[in-house]
């Protein structure tokens, strides 16, 4: 039996109370023994890690009250919603277009995002975020400016 594959949102319930149990149970699971999926017919299916880690991340974060979005990474995303998922404005996703950042397609006159380009460049600003932060650390320790705030002067 094939499923077909398809976008979907889902928004967590009113009553938080079972997926916030669900999601601490799967929290407290650090043991690395395999996780098994016990289906309605009884039987059992190894999950990978990976798969694991994600359905954790999924119920904690629909146990909080955010909604989690499944799509393929080949969907095709407006500006609006490019700019939306990267929380940035519109013009400010369309510049990024423009100078080349973000892949991008012409549908007429309207641009269209591949979901995995958004993603990459998410994932590729991020890295270059915490590799300047990490150089800034670095720099900050050799001028000792850390050294000027471990014991505060008392003001009064």
């Amino acid at each position: 039996m094939g499923s077909k594959l398809r976008e979907r949102t889902v928004i967590p319930p009113d009553d938080l109370s079972s997926l916030t149990r669900f999601a601490n149970g799967l929290a407290r699971n650090d043991t690395r023994a395999p996780a098994r999926l016990i289906g309605p017919d009884g039987s059992e299916l190894e999950l990978p890690d990976d798969l694991y880690d994600l359905l954790r991340d999924v119920v904690t974060a629909l146990s909080h009250g955010v909604a989690v979005s499944i799509a393929p990474r080949n969907t095709m995303l407006t500006t609006q919603e490019a700019a939306d998922l990267l929380n940035i404005s519109r013009p400010t996703l369309v510049r990024l277009l423009t100078d080349g950042e973000i892949p991008h397609n012409l549908r007429g006159r309207h641009r269209r995002v591949l979901l995995r380009d958004v993603l990459d460049y998410q994932d590729r600003i991020r890295d270059d975020r915490r590799r300047a932060l990490d150089q800034m650390t670095v720099e900050a320790e050799e001028d000792g400016l850390y050294d000027l705030t471990a014991q505060p002067e008392n003001m009064r």
